[in-house]
């Protein structure tokens, strides 16, 4: 016979071998994977640092806007009583911010009650105490 005929395995070679092609097969995915999420991090960590440098122009933008309106206001009244308009209408606006945000945080940050009473249970019926329902 010639080496080019397919081998003939017995069943108790091929159950043998399961264990080795799982593993290599295990192998294989991983790395797939770690090279799929390599390439998704990479695209994330330049959007990340374009959306950052984004915010740092609007920053800039910010300023420039802020001193547009003082010399928008200086050709009304005196420079500096235009800066301290412009300064008491920022105030203002940061004053009303700041109540929201702290009205947002007293409302407190959600919590998950019905898992907190769930893995709760699961305690009490690991140590006997109670039953655990199932869904």
């Amino acid at each position: 016979m010639s080496d080019t005929a397919p081998h003939k395995k017995s069943l108790v070679g091929l159950v043998a071998e399961l264990p080795r092609l799982l593993i290599n097969l295990a192998k294989e995915e991983l790395e797939r994977l770690k090279l799929e999420l390599v390439s998704k991090l990479k695209h994330a960590g330049i959007g990340i640092g374009l959306l950052v440098f984004a915010a740092l122009l609007a920053f800039f933008l910010l300023a420039v806007l802020i001193t547009a309106a003082v010399l928008g206001f200086a050709t009304i009244v005196a420079p500096w009583l235009a800066a301290l308009i412009v300064a008491g209408c920022l105030l203002v606006v940061i004053l009303i911010l700041v109540l929201i945000g702290v009205s947002q945080l007293k409302r407190g940050a959600p919590v998950p009650h019905e898992t907190i009473d769930s893995v709760k249970k699961d305690v009490n019926a690991i140590k006997g105490i109670g039953k655990r329902e199932t869904p």
